[in-house]
């Protein structure tokens, strides 16, 4: 939490006789107000672009990794890779024979459909409330959180099925929260940690004329990203051999609830204070 700055305002003083006389330069004095220091004023903050913050999409990132794991021996499918799934959607539809054996189609629909629908709709939204408001990062993510956790209850309910009513509801939930998460790496102005989407990140790096010079954030924050993608994916797989998806998916959402936890602590813009005139 930043400390918030101190206003002044300028107070002219009265002469003696409680009247400033034309002929006397009025005395005048810095008045310090108070800042606001309220919940609802802490709450409305907007967020502060930190290496805190990138350590929050960092963590964010690992979540992802451990779904998309899960997700695609499950259901032939990515809940957050969706260049992926659209490749497998333009199979489907020249080569509709594959269905089953190579992808499943309704899981498929399913993921990007629910994918581009919760993008669309938190990125539409942040436009008009505020993409850096810290009570709708906090909202935002907790709805993540829940849906991931709702996956997971859905999986432990009902098993793991491929494809059916139950996988349909499981892949939904994983890709609405991941639509939704990764608008936050674009609010936050740190394109360089999308949360989910590596092939963008490995191009960049690539090419980067300034690959090797140390100081270089947008260099780092990229290969931060890789290797939280990756470990998250490492991690992902050995909780699906060892103990199976939901235990997996529910570890997903741990992460992403800790995330949420962090953001009521996380640092925020200065606060431009107002000088009033006397």
């Amino acid at each position: 939490m930043t400390k918030p700055e101190v206003a002044t305002e300028y107070v002219a003083s009265p002469t003696a006789s409680g009247h400033s006389s034309d002929d006397e330069q009025p005395q005048g004095s810095l008045k310090t107000i108070a800042p606001q220091k309220g919940v609802v004023s802490h709450f409305t903050q907007e967020i502060r672009p930190t290496m805190f913050a990138e350590f929050q999409l960092l963590i964010l990132t690992f979540c992802t990794g451990i779904q998309d794991a899960t997700t695609f021996p499950d259901y032939h499918c990515f809940a957050s890779n969706q260049t992926g799934n659209t490749v497998f959607l333009c199979l489907a539809i020249v080569l509709p024979q594959f269905n089953g054996d190579m992808f499943i189609t309704p899981n498929i629909g399913m993921a990007l459909g629910l994918f581009l629908g919760a993008g669309w709709l938190t990125g539409q939204l942040s436009h008009i409330v505020g993409p850096r408001k810290r009570w709708w990062l906090i909202l935002c993510n907790l709805i993540q959180t829940i849906l991931v956790f709702g996956a997971a209850a859905v999986q432990y309910k009902y098993g793991v099925k491929d494809r059916g009513s139950s996988a349909l509801a499981v892949i939904g939930l994983l890709a609405s929260a991941s639509g939704s998460q990764v608008v936050q790496s674009r609010s936050l102005a740190m394109t360089e940690i999308s949360t989910a989407m590596a092939t963008a990140a490995w191009v960049d790096l690539m090419i980067d004329q300034k690959l090797f010079v140390i100081k270089n954030r947008p260099r780092t924050r990229r290969v931060a990203f890789l290797a939280a993608l990756i470990v998250g994916s490492m991690i992902g797989a050995l909780i699906y051999r060892e103990v199976g998806s939901p235990t997996a998916i529910a570890v997903s959402g741990a992460g992403k609830l800790v995330v949420t936890l962090m953001y009521i602590f996380a640092n925020a813009e200065k606060e431009q204070g107002v000088i009033s005139p006397a």
